[in-house]
């Protein structure tokens, strides 16, 4: 299901280009940082796929499986693939380190006999073991040629390949045969740890060889795969991606005969479901709910449904109808026969709708991502490391957690990595680097920055008493003449300002009097300012500002001008969750005098036109979990490199905060091969992002799939690649 603000792609480096106005991070003294003895943490939640054995899956069957879209790609490492192209592919190509329930890699026996280490000095050597059975579709053995043609595609080197990420690949020096076909050995030229994220998933030499056909010849079809299933037919038409077994697998044969993966849009996902169309679908809250209402759904022999319609006409609502339908008066009669009839229809179409629902349940549980409130540092007030720490400092994370899994039944104890998940070995909460909520502490920290109560009201020069209030009637007119000429122009001018606030639908000030009514710029006080029902200077000296409005007396602001932050939201109906979590932190910063400006634009231009163009100040997207943080943390916290031209170059980072230091612990981390020093320097790189403040995560992001009762190993799998060939119906 797609999911508003969500980049696509782990580990897929972009390259945008903003201003960078820098501003000095100071680091707070940063605790725990180096290891510590404590063992791993739990999982949050469990995956949810009611697993069963093989045996009691049955065999044969078609499932149905619902995606956004057909994807635009098969091809992984192109820039417009998306999730659809990674769940198909996964069950159509070699993945030689899946990941399990806790977020780990673990080497896949499909694939490789054995995978590891076998040098360090002078050069880093990894040998691969193939699995000696593993065959591409046409026949031929997995081996060398294969490794060699992707890493060529792959390392950077030759621009004539269309790749939208290069990571690990640009570090290996040499491929070469080991002592047989079926071993690979792997030379770095600089030393790499995430040597087990290469290689997944493998595409034949038929499709990486060349540039025209790593471009454009894996885009709508694989001829040649070597997973359970093999690709029988792509339809953009039909919205279709179909799979069948491939006879030529060997390992466990897939219990399913054929697998459909469909488009079918997130907000028809209900009706789909209700139709039977599909038989597994991502699913939203509001989705889910009508499942476990129809689960309670109870009507007929004579009772009133337990809930839709009918469900609120009691008794004596039911007798009064069917006397009218009955009774003398011909007129009544018709038209309470024709109400009743409307009902009965209503009723069982909705009945008939709860009966196909209830055959459906929710798997439920945590997705490997997190939702983050991001700060963006270019310029502003934000460009200001206070002023981000005092922000984050605002933050009830609990809270805003809760609003979106307790509903759900799911844990919403905040994630306190970026890096990591709880569960997964690089994990431990940093969050202490940055600390927890306290407004007091927040709101020092940004009268430090200088932004004080009162700060917004602006001071007017001219407000002189005495001798120049005497002026004569004449000076008074002629020195008021083209003043009144240039308020009334400036009035004009106003009014059509107010004009056009009144048209900006998808915009308006939190801590002003009315939503929209006037903008940031304009919250200032001057002596023109007038009480209700007075004019200016009725009840002081002319010239003598008016009283502020609490409201302006309130916000913080400096040198006159209010601290006003821009927040984007999304504005589709698949993004509720994020506006209610956006609504709550609105209601925290106003409390300690921040306004907010919020600006509501489609789903669609979201993510591309504001987060990564760096058009807002603040904003809510997320983040996947990876098992590989140190090469696919990198891009997204790297400080930016200003370019030749003045320009900023941001990679994945796109809230513009960084430093060099960061960038340091991320390079020693992904050049150290022991994994426990690895992950220690990630854990100190962590605390300092906390510190920076420029990223907050808040929950970890839920997630809900509705399967078909009778199917089993499929569901809400949590960190956990799915397992293809075991997925089937269960009592067919």
């Amino acid at each position: 299901m797609a999911h508003v603000g969500v980049p696509r792609g782990t580990a897929r480096k972009r390259r945008s280009v903003a201003l960078l106005v820098t501003g000095v991070l100071t680091i707070p003294v940063l605790a725990g940082c180096t290891s510590d003895s404590e063992g791993p943490t739990p999982v949050a939640a469990p995956q949810d796929i009611t697993p069963v054995s093989r045996e009691r899956v049955t065999e044969g069957s078609t499932l149905t499986w619902a995606i956004d879209a057909v994807p635009a790609t098969l091809n992984t490492f192109q820039a417009d693939a998306d999730s659809a192209t990674t769940r198909i592919t996964g069950a159509l190509l070699p993945s030689l380190f899946p990941m399990d329930a806790r977020g780990e890699p673990r080497l896949n026996p499909d694939y490789l006999e054995s995978a590891k280490v076998i040098e360090q000095e002078p050069k880093q050597v990894v040998l691969y073991k193939l699995n000696q059975q593993a065959v591409w579709s046409d026949g031929r053995e997995i081996g060398a040629p294969d490794f060699v043609a992707q890493w060529r595609a792959l390392s950077g080197k030759d621009s004539a390949f269309w790749t939208a990420r290069n990571a690990g690949y640009e570090r290996i020096e040499k491929i070469e045969r080991g002592k047989d076909d079926l071993q690979v050995r792997v030379t770095f030229s600089k030393p790499y740890a995430d040597w087990r994220s290469l290689f997944s998933p493998l595409y034949p030499k038929e499709v990486t060889g060349s540039p025209g056909t790593f471009n454009d010849g894996a885009r709508t079809t694989l001829k040649n795969t070597a997973g359970p299933f093999r690709l029988r037919s792509v339809s953009k038409a039909k919205g279709t991606v179909v799979l069948d077994r491939n006879p030529r697998w060997w390992g466990n044969e897939a219990r399913l005969e054929s697998l459909v993966f469909r488009a079918v849009e997130p907000e028809d996902r209900t009706e789909a479901l209700t139709e039977g169309t599909v038989d597994v679908a991502d699913i939203d809250p509001a989705t889910a709910n009508s499942i476990a209402l129809a689960a309670r759904y109870r009507g007929g022999n004579g009772a009133p449904p337990a809930h839709g319609p009918g469900a609120g006409i009691t008794p004596a609502a039911a007798l009064r109808s069917w006397a009218l339908a009955h009774g003398s008066d011909e007129e009544a009669a018709e038209t309470a026969k024709a109400a009743r009839a409307k009902n009965r229809e209503a009723v069982a179409a909705y009945a008939a709708e709860q009966k196909s629902l209830r055959a459906y349940a929710v798997r439920k549980s945590l997705e490997p991502a997190y939702t983050q409130l991001a700060l963006n540092g270019e310029s502003g007030p934000l460009s200001d490391d206070r002023v981000r720490r005092a922000v984050a400092r605002t933050l009830d994370r609990q809270e805003l957690a809760d609003t979106v899994l307790k509903p759900l039944g799911l844990p919403a104890k905040p994630p306190g990595s970026h890096l990591a998940l709880a569960g997964q070995p690089a994990y431990k909460d940093g969050s202490g680097a940055l600390g927890e909520q306290d407004t007091k502490e927040a709101q020092a920290l940004l009268a430090d920055a200088g932004w004080t109560r009162g700060g917004a009201a602006k001071k007017r020069e001219d407000t002189k008493a005495g001798s120049e209030a005497g002026k004569t009637a004449a000076e008074e007119k002629t020195a008021k003449a083209p003043e009144e000429k240039a308020g009334e122009k400036a009035g004009k001018v106003s009014e059509e300002k107010e004009g056009e606030a009144s048209r900006d639908e998808g915009m308006y000030v939190v801590g002003d009097e009315k939503p929209g009514d006037r903008r940031a710029d304009d919250a200032g006080v001057t002596a023109q300012d007038k009480q209700p029902g007075g004019a200016a200077g009725a009840y002081a000296p002319a010239g003598t500002a008016a009283p502020a409005p609490v409201s302006v007396k309130d916000r913080l602001g400096k040198g006159g001008k209010p601290l006003t932050l821009r927040f984007v939201l999304p504005s589709g109906p698949g993004s509720q969750s994020l506006r209610a979590v956006g609504e709550k932190i609105v209601e925290m910063l106003d409390a300690v005098g921040i306004s907010t400006q919020i600006t509501k634009v489609d789903d669609d231009s979201y993510f591309k036109d504001h987060i990564a163009s760096g058009d807002y100040d603040l904003a809510l997207y997320s983040w996947p979990a990876t098992a590989y943080p140190a090469t696919d943390g990198r891009p997204i916290f790297a400080k930016p490199e200003p370019a030749t031209d003045g320009s900023l170059l941001v990679e994945q980072n796109y809230t513009r905060v960084g430093s060099d230091h960061i960038d340091q612990l991320f390079d020693r981390a992904v050049a150290e091969l022991d994994a426990k020093a690895s992950r220690d320097l990630l854990k100190q790189a962590d605390a300092r992002i906390w510190a920076a403040a420029g990223s907050i995560p808040l929950y970890q992001r839920p997630q809900l799939v509705a399967v078909d009762k009778k199917l089993a190993n499929i569901g809400a799998f949590g960190f956990a690649d799915p397992r293809y060939e075991d997925i089937g119906f269960t009592g067919r």
